[in-house]
């Protein structure tokens, strides 16, 4: 009998711009102010990917190649480039393919997922599974957003949320169970009206019209958002602990996607979590989108032990939304 293979997490990217776009600088911009910022959503800075020329694939390179190094590996050893994002550098080709060609990752085959938020746990699901069919042996999974490409500076619901960044994981095969566990994920498309992009599509493609009208930027009606991330984020993550016979002191972390503050800490107390196991780094970055869960894992990697129970929860545009269960792997 073959030993069950699962796909840990062996090493943790990233990557965020220099350039910070504070509260106060948009107190210059829009009718807003840092305290109602701060309050409303918990965010205080976020970076922003200026200069001539440069995409979403910028930031997938240096966070693969941090990774890469941390490993010991050369990119030409990666098989597969799976990039969660919904800002790629275009339609086509990919931005995993425009990412591997600049990394020389020679012998890997990759394409974008778009899964608005949840994209990094759709991506990571996903890189899972091509571990476990025993074909593949280094995945890496990135989410990455440039959402100062999308966003207009103009409309302050949107504006003070958003900023970009990428993490990137590395997955391999474990015989020792670390890794990926057991995922909910869910989708719901009714939930489209409320956040998405109007323009830009094979439904309006770019018009002289659709530029006027301001349509190739993200469109989003906070409160109902707001109404069903709480309730979805949260459901799924005690579903999850349910499923696999877990309670809140069996985990060590939440990683949440960093939307609002106030969504995750519903998601924590819905899961009996006290509030110092909830990673938290909205208030640098803000919400970067398929960017935010990897970055988390990015900045508390030192923190995390070998054989800890993590709990990875998202919600976004689509509706998208979910939960995976992760056993850290080194």
């Amino acid at each position: 009998m073959s030993q069950k293979i699962t796909a840990a997490i062996t090493a943790v990217g990233g990557y965020v711009p220099e350039d910070r776009l504070t509260n106060f600088d948009l107190e210059k911009m829009v009718d807003t102010n840092d305290e109602w910022i701060r309050t409303r959503t918990g965010i205080s800075e976020r970076r922003i990917l200026r200069g001539e020329g440069l995409a979403t694939s910028d930031m997938v390179v240096p966070a693969v190649k941090e990774l890469c190094a941390k490993r010991g590996i050369d990119p030409s050893e990666i098989d597969a480039l799976i990039v969660g994002t919904v800002t790629p550098d275009m339609m086509f080709p990919s931005t995993a393919n425009v990412a591997c060609h600049k990394l020389g990752a020679t012998n890997a085959w990759g394409f974008d997922l778009l899964a608005a938020c949840s994209g990094f746990l759709y991506s990571l699901t996903t890189g899972a599974s091509l571990i476990e069919s025993g074909r593949y042996k280094k995945v890496v999974v990135v989410g990455a957003d440039k959402m100062s490409s999308i966003i207009n500076y103009n409309d302050r619901a949107t504006c003070i949320i958003f900023g970009d960044g990428a993490g990137a994981v590395l997955l391999e095969p474990s015989t020792e169970g670390y890794g990926v566990q057991d995922s909910i994920l869910r989708s719901d498309g009714s939930g489209g009206n409320y956040l998405h992009m109007k323009a830009g599509g094979s439904l309006r493609p770019a018009s002289n019209e659709t530029v006027a009208n301001n349509e190739h930027y993200a469109y989003q009606e906070g409160q109902a958002v707001f109404k069903f991330a709480v309730k979805g984020m949260a459901d799924v993550s005690a579903e999850l602990l349910e499923r696999n016979k877990l309670t809140g002191d069996d985990i060590a972390w939440l990683v949440p996607h960093q939307a609002n503050k106030r969504i995750i800490d519903a998601t924590a107390d819905r899961m009996g979590l006290s509030h110092d196991k909830v990673m938290l780094n909205i208030q640098r970055y803000g919400n970067t989108t398929a960017g935010t869960i990897p970055l988390c894992l990015w900045d508390w990697e030192k923190q995390l032990k070998k054989g800890d129970n993590i709990v990875l929860a998202a919600f976004g545009g689509g509706f998208t939304w979910g939960a995976t269960l992760v056993k850290w792997g080194y």
